[in-house]
């Protein structure tokens, strides 16, 4: 009786199964894959709660309408069915999850008659654009002004910089962006409001339409920057305070090395680990924290767009809108996760392994 051969494996599947193994075993993949599946479940639950909370809201888009006496009855029972109003709650829910799921769709606005991804898509790069220009700005002054601030600790910088972070974070927002406005308008034409770019824009050359944009983002940028970079301020000069008071730090000295070196290298990279933590929060609010800039600059973001939208109970505009702002703050949170473990990489992403 004879045995049939093995069958000698296949060397392309085996390299293919072992770098799979491999990716699964690595510790940044694994926590990105889980942190995926926990964000499925995390924005499945918030689209439940946010649709819940607009369908608790009083009226609807339809009240406005029915003010209007050029329309009858007939029109706004007509109106109600294309726009699925008539349909219990949880059937206009589970229809409009399963046409995100299954076609990327997120609905109509039913104020302007348009797709909400058009929208969105049209308004979603200004709104980033002005919200990077402003984060950039924030941590480029910030960070080096509170290490100053902290070095310098009890002498005349110091508390000239801590008057000037009190100064900032006691300003809302909208008394600061007023102020820029008052300011544009006396030094006008030095500084453009309103739009993001000038009429002659399409005339310029690449070089000349970056320019434009910037020249036009400067005012709404630096008055959305005031207050967030007073609190960063602070913040850095506590953090480099508690971290220049460590042992290590004492011995660090003690063996001679440079001040710069102590300061920029040892310090820095331990007083630096809780503002990347925040900077996942700031992610976050990259979408809907640049508002009051746009709304006193009219420049044309999202901010507005979604004020309007809340008005008029735009159902599937709002929606869209608040699950951005989720799907933002999960990706914030694993960026920041991602960049501790970079700067400390004593940091164990998966705690359990």
């Amino acid at each position: 009786m004879t045995t049939a051969p093995k069958k000698k494996p296949n060397p392309i599947i085996e390299t293919i199964a072992s770098l799979f193994q491999s990716l699964f075993q690595n510790e940044i993949v694994s926590f990105i894959l889980k942190r995926i599946g926990q964000a499925a479940i995390t924005i499945f639950l918030a689209s439940m709660l946010c649709f819940a909370i607009v369908q608790l809201a009083p009226g609807s888009y339809l009240d406005t309408l029915t003010q209007d006496p050029t329309l009858s009855p007939e029109t706004i029972d007509t109106l109600k069915q294309n726009f699925g109003l008539d349909r219990p709650a949880y059937e206009q829910y589970w229809r409009w999850l399963t046409r995100i799921v299954t076609q990327g769709d997120f609905g109509r606005s039913f104020k302007y008659q348009q797709d909400v991804a058009i929208l969105l898509r049209d308004r979603v790069p200004a709104t980033l654009l002005l919200s990077f220009i402003s984060l950039i700005l924030t941590w480029a002054i910030a960070i080096p002004l509170g290490i100053l601030s902290a070095v310098k600790q009890n002498t005349i910088v110091d508390r000239v910089l801590q008057i000037v972070g009190y100064t900032g974070q006691g300003f809302p927002s909208f008394i600061t962006a007023l102020i820029f406005l008052i300011v544009a308008q006396m030094l006008s034409p030095l500084f453009p409001v309103g739009d993001m770019t000038s009429v002659f824009h399409k005339d310029l050359s690449w070089f000349g339409r970056v320019l434009d944009v910037a020249w036009h983002a400067f005012l709404p940028a630096i008055a959305l920057s005031i207050t967030s970079f007073a609190g960063l301020q602070r913040l850095m000069r506590g953090q480099m305070l508690d971290v220049l008071r460590q042992d290590y730090v004492r011995t660090a000295r003690a063996k001679g090395l440079p001040e710069n070196r102590v300061i920029y290298v040892h310090a820095l990279r331990n007083a630096i680990n809780p503002l990347i933590t925040l900077l996942g929060f700031e992610f976050a609010s990259l979408l809907s924290g640049a508002f009051i800039a746009e709304f006193f600059f009219n420049w044309p973001g999202l901010g507005r767009l979604i004020l309007e939208a809340v008005r008029a109970q735009d159902l599937y505009l709002v929606m869209a809108s608040l699950m951005m702002g989720a799907v933002m703050l999960i990706i914030g949170n694993l960026l920041a996760d991602l960049l501790l473990k970079f700067v400390d990489p004593r940091i164990q992403l998966n705690a359990d392994r």
